[in-house]
C-alpha cells in the first residue's frame, strides 16, 4: 500500500476547503453494491457548507454587494452559518444569523465562540411568517446598512460550488466510474450542482435523494404528491417547500427516511466504521444503503458525509436524548416506567452517594444537564438533593468550607414515592408541589420523571 504525499502547508484555512477524502464503505450491506462515502466533513469548518459559503461570499464580493466591513445576514440550520462564519470572519465580515430552535446546542455554542450574532427563531411556522427563518432573515437584512442576504435558498454560487468542486473531485475519486450518487435536500445546492455536473460529464450517474419524513420533497419525486409539511428532528435536509436551488428533475429515486433509521444509521457508521457524523448524513446513508440492496446488479454508489457528529453529541449521541425524543426501540411496560428517561436498572440514572461531597453533586447536575440526583447508599434510594438543597447547603457555609460537605448533610431524607403501577394522574400532585416523582417498584428504584419527561411523553403519544 502506497503512503499518499503529506500536503504542504497553507496560509490561510480557506485553502483547505474541498478536496476531501473518499472512504469505501465495509461491513455493512450494500447487496452487490459498492458503497463510498466523501468525507465533507473533513472541511475546516467541519461540513460541506464551507463549499457553498466560500462561492456565495466571493460571488458576492465579485459583484460589488458585499464591501469591506460588510455585514453578512443569512437563514440556516446550522451548517451554512458556519460555513459563512468559517469563510467571513477570516475575510473581515461581521455575520448574523437566523437559526431555527430545534438547531443543536453545539452549533450554536461554536457560532458564538466565532462572534456570530446568533438569532433564535421558531422551527414551527413556514415560509410567508414572520418569524420563519428566512423571512426574518431577509427583513432582518433590509433594515440594515452595508449588508448582504447572502440567501443559500436563492444564490446561483451554491450549487456552482458543486458544480465546480464537489462533482468533478468525486469523478477523479472514483476513476472516472460512478453508477448513483445519494444526496439530501436543504437548499438543494448540492442536488442541483451535482447534478448538472454529472448530467454533462458521467450521463449514467444517477442522483438519488434521501428525504427525511415529514419533508415534502420525497412524496413529490416518488408519487407526485403534494403533501402538508410535517416535522422532523434530523437537521439540515429536509424541506416544507421547493427552494429555487432544487431541481429535483435531476431525481431518479428518492427514499423517505424516518428520523429514528437516520439516527440509527448514524451511530452505526461510527461504531462499524469509525466515522462521526451528523443526523442528515445518517439520512443519507440509510438512503444509499436502500438504493445498494435494492439493485440487481454491481453498482459504484457514492454518497456525503455532511458534517461532523461533534456537533449532535447532546442529540444524536445522547442516549437520553434519543429515549426523550422517541426514535429508539425500548420495552414498554404500560406504567409510569414508560416515562423515565434515565432509568437505574439500564445504569442511565445519575445518582450520588451519601458520603460524595457537594462538589461532586455540584458536577454531576451540571455535567448531566438535571436539577436534581437521587442519593443511592448500596444500591438502596436513601435520599434527593435538588438544586435548592444544594444552595441552601453552601450559601451560609465559608467559603472554604461550602462544597466540601458530604451530600447526607443537605439531601432531603423524607421521600414521597410512586409505585410504577400507579396511574398517570398521580404525577400531577406531586408537579404542583414543585417535586420531581421517584417511582419504585416495591423497594427497588427505578428512577424520576419530571415535568418535560410527562411532555415528552404526552408529545409522542400525540
Amino acid at each position: 500500500m502506497t503512503t499518499p504525499p503529506v500536503p504542504p502547508a497553507v496560509q490561510t484555512a480557506l485553502e483547505l476547503i474541498g478536496r476531501t477524502p473518499m472512504l469505501e464503505l465495509t461491513g455493512f450491506d450494500t447487496g452487490p453494491c459498492r458503497l463510498f462515502v466523501k468525507l465533507e466533513n473533513a472541511n475546516p469548518g467541519g461540513s460541506i457548507k464551507d463549499r457553498i459559503a466560500r462561492s456565495m461570499i466571493e460571488a458576492a464580493e465579485k459583484d460589488g454587494r458585499l464591501k469591506p466591513g460588510g455585514t453578512i445576514v443569512e437563514a440556516t440550520a446550522g451548517n451554512t452559518g458556519l460555513g459563512l462564519a468559517q469563510v467571513g470572519v477570516l475575510k473581515g465580515y461581521k455575520l448574523l444569523l437566523v437559526v431555527p430552535d430545534k438547531m443543536a446546542r453545539e452549533k450554536i455554542q461554536h457560532l458564538r465562540a466565532m462572534g456570530v450574532d446568533v438569532r433564535i427563531t421558531r422551527s414551527d411556522v413556514g415560509k410567508g411568517h414572520p418569524e420563519y427563518y428566512q423571512d426574518m432573515a431577509a427583513a432582518i437584512a433590509a433594515k440594515l446598512n452595508n449588508a448582504v442576504y447572502i440567501n443559500q435558498f436563492e444564490n446561483p454560487a451554491n450549487p456552482l460550488a458543486h458544480e465546480t468542486s464537489t462533482g468533478p473531485e468525486i469523478l477523479e475519486q472514483m476513476d472516472g466510474d460512478v453508477d448513483a450518487v445519494v444526496v439530501g435536500v436543504g437548499s438543494g445546492g448540492t442536488l442541483t450542482g451535482l447534478g448538472r455536473f454529472f448530467a454533462k460529464a458521467s450521463p449514467k450517474t444517477a442522483m438519488v435523494l434521501a428525504d427525511p419524513v415529514g419533508s415534502i420533497l420525497a412524496p413529490l419525486v416518488e408519487r407526485g404528491e403534494t403533501v402538508e409539511p410535517g416535522s422532523w428532528v434530523v437537521e439540515g435536509i429536509g424541506e416544507d417547500f421547493i427552494p429555487d436551488n432544487c431541481d429535483l428533475s435531476f431525481v431518479k429515486k428518492a427514499y423517505e427516511i424516518s428520523d429514528s433509521e437516520s439516527i440509527a444509521t448514524a451511530r452505526m457508521l461510527l461504531t462499524k466504521a469509525g466515522i462521526l457524523a451528523g443526523s442528515s448524513s445518517g439520512t443519507l446513508l440509510a438512503g444509499a444503503l436502500r438504493y445498494c440492496r435494492e439493485q440487481t446488479e454491481p453498482k459504484r454508489v457514492v454518497t456525503l458525509v455532511c458534517d461532523t457528529g461533534s456537533r449532535y453529541l447532546s442529540k444524536v449521541y445522547n442516549d437520553s436524548w434519543v429515549v426523550e425524543q422517541g426514535l429508539v426501540d425500548r420495552q414498554m411496560h404500560g406504567d409510569l416506567r414508560d416515562l423515565i428517561a434515565r432509568g437505574a436498572a439500564e445504569g442511565d440514572a445519575v445518582t450520588v452517594g451519601p458520603d460524595d461531597t457537594l462538589l461532586t453533586a455540584y458536577n454531576r447536575m451540571r455535567a448531566a444537564d438535571v436539577s436534581q440526583l437521587p442519593v443511592m447508599d448500596d444500591g438502596r434510594l436513601i435520599g434527593l438533593i435538588d438544586e435548592s438543597d444544594l444552595l441552601e447547603a453552601v450559601e451560609d457555609r465559608r467559603q472554604d468550607a461550602r462544597f466540601r460537605q458530604p451530600v447526607s448533610t443537605a439531601m432531603t431524607a423524607k421521600l414521597s414515592t410512586l409505585q410504577a403501577n400507579q396511574p398517570l394522574e398521580a404525577l400531577l400532585p406531586i408537579f404542583e408541589r414543585d417535586q420531581v416523582a421517584i417511582v419504585m417498584d416495591g423497594k427497588e428504584f427505578l428512577g424520576l420523571i419530571t415535568r418535560i419527561d410527562l411532555i415528552n411523553y404526552l408529545r409522542r403519544a400525540a
